[in-house]
């Protein structure tokens, strides 16, 4: 698209073609939607049809993928095989995902909480308990803070944790693109995987709306 723009601006041609047609729609004081008309309605008459746009697909990571990422991931000095795995698990965006806090994990009911998510709405994401517990672990008897946090505890930016993900993907030796975005798209294919038994997956998420019930009331208590 941007190619066909930087072509017209130096085609002489369409360029007399747009002043006539700017020159044509003033004189009749086209509105917006009458010039869309108007421009659609010739493209139709013209037979006109718009070029088939070749769309980029995602390139899925393979299990082996996901296996060999989380474990490189572990194997790396400090937090970052969890901090993988729970991004991986969650499918939250890399911006919700920094911006998560230790009160919104919930350890007993299996759920995390994300902010402001799309639209400005919150939403609960059932983990899976093997997982719940390694976070729970990861916390100690921290109450405060996010979690998951820089040295200086403070949280992790999303373009670090973008990095993160890239350079843990190299380490394991992953030619495809690896990103925070790309792990969204592995969410449901992850849980099997993190799981220790078949069901969990199943379990967790006929949990999920009887645990969004009790932990709104306990919410609305507290408040």
């Amino acid at each position: 698209m941007r190619a066909l723009a930087q072509k017209a601006k130096s085609d002489p041609a369409l360029q007399a073609v747009i002043q006539a047609t700017l020159r044509l729609w003033r004189r009749h004081h086209l509105s917006y939607d009458q010039t869309r008309y108007v421009a659609k309605s010739v493209r139709r008459a013209l037979a006109l049809e718009r070029p088939k746009v070749r769309t980029r697909g995602i390139e899925r990571l393979s299990r082996e993928d996901e296996r060999r990422l989380i474990d490189t991931a572990y194997r790396l000095p400090g937090t970052r095989g969890l901090l993988i795995k729970t991004l991986l698990q969650t499918g939250a965006r890399v911006s919700e995902f920094a911006a998560i806090e230790v009160e919104d994990f919930f350890f007993d009911e299996q759920m995390i909480l994300i902010r402001k998510a799309k639209g400005g709405k919150h939403r609960y994401v059932p983990i899976l308990p093997e997982l719940a517990q390694e976070l729970r672990t990861h916390l100690r008897q921290r109450m405060r803070g996010y979690l998951f946090e820089t040295n200086r505890n403070t949280a992790f930016s999303p373009r670090r944790l973008q990095q993160l993900v890239k350079e843990t993907a190299a380490l394991a030796g992953i030619t495809k693109r690896v990103s925070p975005h790309i792990l969204r798209h592995e969410m449901s294919q992850a849980a099997p995987l993190l799981a220790v038994g078949g069901n969990a997956t199943n379990k967790t998420q006929s949990r999920s709306d009887t645990a969004y019930g009790q932990m709104e009331a306990k919410r609305a208590m507290s408040a």
